[in-house]
């Protein structure tokens, strides 16, 4: 039964999609953000705001339970390079102090615990944009070529071993050669490093990090991340198919159309080749584009 949702929010319109879909729900939404990551007109769609420094874990226990919150909700980036100086109230440095990583899940997993031990549930964003993750298929017109689907399955089994070590989650690699690895850089600055380095051509693979917190942190991409690789005529563009959120997808695809780039909805092995044009997603998505 919707009460009052607690909305964590980092940068991007995610927080405001996240904050209109719960309110049609019938959700009182209650949030906080943090300058100059969260957008300045994001508490006119809360029905109430606090703002805070990065770092402020007791602050924002404090105000979410003077506003009665039920369940808490993360949406939106935090510029990680940002919040490498952040100056941590007592709360939050007693559980930075636990933590043998500082890592991004490993964080946010100490986050969660000490959310949830005052009695809050903390909710997956995709409990309120489901319509937001990724299918599952090729979702362009252009099929990957055979070098790219080894690419993709490269990038895939690299991203998955870096993740372990909560690193990031973007690889990029050309020809079997791994161009980059996301760090604290992101995802769009580690394509403009591969580009650097490796040329046109590249393929951009993203996943979720094994055993990653998905309610807290699910890979993104999106319109932005077709950009990125436009500028360095990337090529192949594979993410985490049910398991990632895609924005503005029509848009995205119409734009990765231009610039001839394939774009793939990857579940971890490439389909077989009769199948890899018969994919239900992949028809819807390739109309008209």
């Amino acid at each position: 039964m919707p009460s009052t949702l607690g909305l964590v929010a980092g940068g991007s319109r995610f927080p405001h999609a996240i904050a209109a879909a719960a309110r049609n729900q019938g959700w009182r939404v209650v949030g906080v953000g943090f300058a100059p990551d969260t957008e300045t007109d994001l508490p006119q769609a809360c029905d109430a705001f606090a703002w805070l420094r990065l770092g402020q874990l007791g602050a924002l226990i404090d105000f979410f339970r003077k506003q009665r919150v039920s369940h808490i909700v993360f949406a939106g980036p935090i510029h990680k390079p940002r919040a490498l100086s952040l100056v941590p109230d007592f709360r939050a440095a007693r559980l930075l102090l636990s933590l043998r990583s500082r890592g991004d899940d490993a964080i946010l997993r100490a986050v969660r615990r000490t959310l949830e031990a005052e009695g809050w549930q903390v909710v997956g964003a995709d409990t309120f944009l489901p319509h937001l993750i990724t299918p599952q298929g090729v979702l362009t017109r252009t099929q990957p070529t055979e070098q790219q689907w080894t690419d993709i399955a490269l990038g895939w089994e690299i991203a998955g071993a870096v993740g372990k070590w909560d690193v990031g989650q973007c690889v990029i690699v050309r020809d079997g050669v791994v161009l980059a690895v996301e760090a604290i850089e992101g995802t769009n600055q580690a394509i403009a490093r591969a580009g650097k380095l490796g040329g046109p051509g590249a393929v951009v693979v993203k996943r979720a990090k094994p055993g990653q917190d998905r309610a807290l942190d699910l890979p993104a991409v999106g319109r932005g991340t077709i950009e990125a690789m436009a500028m360095v005529q990337a090529s192949c563009l594979a993410v985490e198919a049910g398991g990632s959120f895609f924005f503005d997808l029509e848009a995205a695809l119409r734009l990765a159309h231009d610039h001839r780039i394939t774009v793939v909805g990857y579940a971890g092995c490439a389909p077989e080749k009769s199948n890899r044009t018969g994919n239900p997603c992949a028809r819807e998505h390739r109309e008209g584009i």
